[in-house]
């Protein structure tokens, strides 16, 4: 195969020459058309994935990870978690470690975000009763030093991003005196509530985006979701999936619809022996408040991290959801009155209300 026969674009003739060869070297094996090679998708992440046509009329996926970049170590130890637990995830056929060219089953062309119905909350009832099953299933797996702590200093470092990158660089804002007081404060209060949660496994980015529709109906047990994008898993608070699925990052649900799936979780996931924490097992209100400071923290992260995605990496299409987030953190913030302050901070920052006292400057 040359690679002028290819829509795939490189940046680095040696990678792709690399590539190539390595691909051409396991066709014969995995019967596959390297003809066929075009794009599949891409993250937030330098990875990259292809997709091409088998022999016998099916697919197969090439994740493109630079291992200057990207280690796909964790990605090949999450996915034998998860295959262990019973969820649906692509399996490894080949993987070049050297170079960071794996080649993956193909769990379809679908997401569950592609078949959601932004108007009609309820229509999508049963698919996140799914998601449900499949986020159950996961904790339920869990076992303590399988991955990586979700501890303190991974959760501020999180946190600290939504200073420097969405405050500092997106809005200029000079991150110094009240501001950093106020920041520091409340990061303070919002770890020591997501630390106080019970700990399980964590797949950290679960959303409809990253949960597949089965190529074939009927081909899995109950018609279970693929699981993609898991290689960032942590062990940490058991509010932080239902909390990420429920508030996503693309698409806004009423409260209303929130709490339904929310209480359905907490109810399977009750009965499953996972709620035996505090009065969590016989109040869901305690348990949805834990839910709200975990999401929070999620939000800071997320609104940093799509500013670095726009301004570090040249994704602008990122921070266009920017305002989604600050909705979340505004709507949270409004709650508590811990979190009155920060709420102020936002306020200011983003317009929202006249100047109440912090004397922060533009930089």
């Amino acid at each position: 195969m040359t690679s002028n026969s290819s829509p795939v674009a490189w940046a680095d003739p040696a990678r792709e020459a690399a590539f190539h060869a390595w691909l051409n070297g396991l066709s014969a094996v995995q019967r596959l058309q390297p003809a066929t090679l075009r794009p599949a998708s891409a993250d937030a992440s330098f990875r990259r994935y292809l997709r091409l046509d088998t022999v016998d009329g099916g697919s197969r996926i090439v994740m493109d990870a630079p291992p200057d970049k990207e280690n796909c170590q964790p990605f090949v130890h999450v996915a034998g978690l998860m295959k262990s637990a019973g969820l649906l995830v692509p399996d490894i056929l080949a993987w070049y470690q050297a170079s960071g060219f794996m080649l993956l089953a193909d769990l379809g062309t679908q997401t569950m975000m592609e078949q959601i119905d932004v108007e009609n909350a309820q229509a999508n009832h049963s698919r996140y009763l799914q998601a449900v099953d499949t986020l159950l299933a996961w904790q339920l797996a869990s076992k303590p030093g399988e991955l990586p702590p979700y501890d303190d200093a991974l959760l501020r470092r999180e946190l600290q991003l939504f200073p420097d990158w969405y405050l500092a660089q997106h809005r200029q804002v000079s991150v110094e005196g009240a501001v950093a007081a106020t920041l520091q404060k409340t990061f303070d209060t919002i770890v020591a509530r997501c630390l106080a949660a019970p700990t399980v496994h964590v797949h950290r980015d679960f959303m409809p985006r990253n949960l597949m529709i089965p190529a074939q109906p009927g081909s899995t047990p109950a018609q279970q979701l693929g699981v993609l994008d898991f290689q960032d898993a942590v062990h940490g608070p058991i509010t932080y999936d239902i909390a990420s699925l429920m508030r996503d990052a693309f698409l806004t649900w009423e409260e209303d619809f929130v709490i339904d799936i929310t209480i359905r979780y907490w109810e399977k996931a009750r009965k499953a022996g996972l709620m035996d924490f505090e009065d969590w097992h016989s109040d869901f209100g305690a348990f949805y408040r834990a839910v709200e400071w975990m999401g929070l923290q999620r939000h800071l992260k997320v609104a940093g991290i799509f500013a670095r995605l726009t301004l570090r990496d040249g994704k602008p299409k990122y921070l266009a959801d920017a305002p989604r987030f600050i909705h979340y953190i505004r709507s949270t913030a409004h709650r508590y009155r811990e979190l009155a302050p920060l709420l102020r901070l936002i306020d200011e920052v983003e317009g929202l209300q006249a100047a109440s006292g912090f004397a922060f400057g533009r930089v």
